[in-house]
C-alpha cells in the first residue's frame, strides 16, 4: 500500500492506478478543480502526503500547477506522453500498470524557492534551449529525469523545484546523447 494519497483527474484514472498499485486516490473531476477538492488534498497532504499524477497534457499541467500553488510540498509523478497515449487519447487511464508503477517509483517533491544547480547556460550547452531540436530533447530529458515535458522556462523551473542535481542532469544528458547515436 502506498502511504500517500494519489491525486488524479477522474474515475478512469483511479481504476488504472488500482490496477497498478494499492493506493487511495482523490479525483479532481478534471480541470474544474474547486476549493472543496483542494481542501481534501490539503488534508491528505497534512495527514499522509500527496502524490500528484495528472495527465501529460495542458489540462493536467494546469491542475498540477493549481495544486502546487494551493498545497505546498506535494510530491509529483510524471508519466511520459508516449506511455499515456492510446488511439490518440492522452491520459493516465491509458497507461499500463508498469508505466504507472515506474512513474510512482520516481516521485519528486517540490521545493519552491530552491536554488537550482543547473543554470540556463547548462541548458543551452545541452541543446535544450535555442536548438533546432530543443523541444524533442527537453521531452526526452524530462522523461529521463522523471519531471515531465514542458517549455524551456518551465523546464528550468522544474530542475530547481525538484532539486535535480548536476549528477542526475549529466547522467540523463549522457543517456540522451547515447540514444541519439543509436
Amino acid at each position: 500500500m502506498i502511504k500517500e494519497v494519489i491525486v488524479v483527474e477522474g474515475r478512469d484514472d483511479t481504476v488504472a492506478i488500482k490496477r497498478a498499485v494499492e493506493a487511495d486516490t482523490i479525483e479532481t473531476g478534471g480541470s474544474a478543480i474547486n476549493s472543496r477538492i483542494l481542501q481534501r488534498i490539503a488534508l491528505a497532504q497534512e495527514r499522509r502526503g500527496v502524490i500528484v499524477l495528472t495527465d501529460p497534457d495542458h489540462a493536467g499541467e494546469r491542475i498540477r500547477k493549481i495544486i502546487a500553488n494551493k498545497v505546498p510540498g506535494c510530491k509529483h509523478a510524471f508519466i511520459p506522453e508516449v506511455d499515456a497515449t492510446r488511439k490518440g487519447d492522452i491520459g493516465v487511464e491509458n497507461a499500463s500498470p508498469e508505466a504507472i508503477r515506474k512513474a510512482l517509483s520516481r516521485v519528486h517533491t517540490s521545493y519552491e524557492g530552491a536554488e537550482s544547480q543547473i543554470d540556463m547556460e547548462d541548458l543551452m550547452a545541452a541543446g535544450l534551449l535555442v536548438h533546432p531540436d530543443a523541444s524533442h530533447r527537453r521531452m526526452t530529458m524530462g522523461n529521463l529525469l522523471g519531471i515531465g515535458y514542458c517549455n524551456g522556462k518551465q523546464f528550468y523551473k522544474r530542475l530547481s523545484i525538484f532539486q535535480i542535481t548536476r549528477e542526475e542532469f549529466a547522467e540523463a544528458l549522457s543517456r540522451l546523447e547515447q540514444e541519439g547515436e543509436e
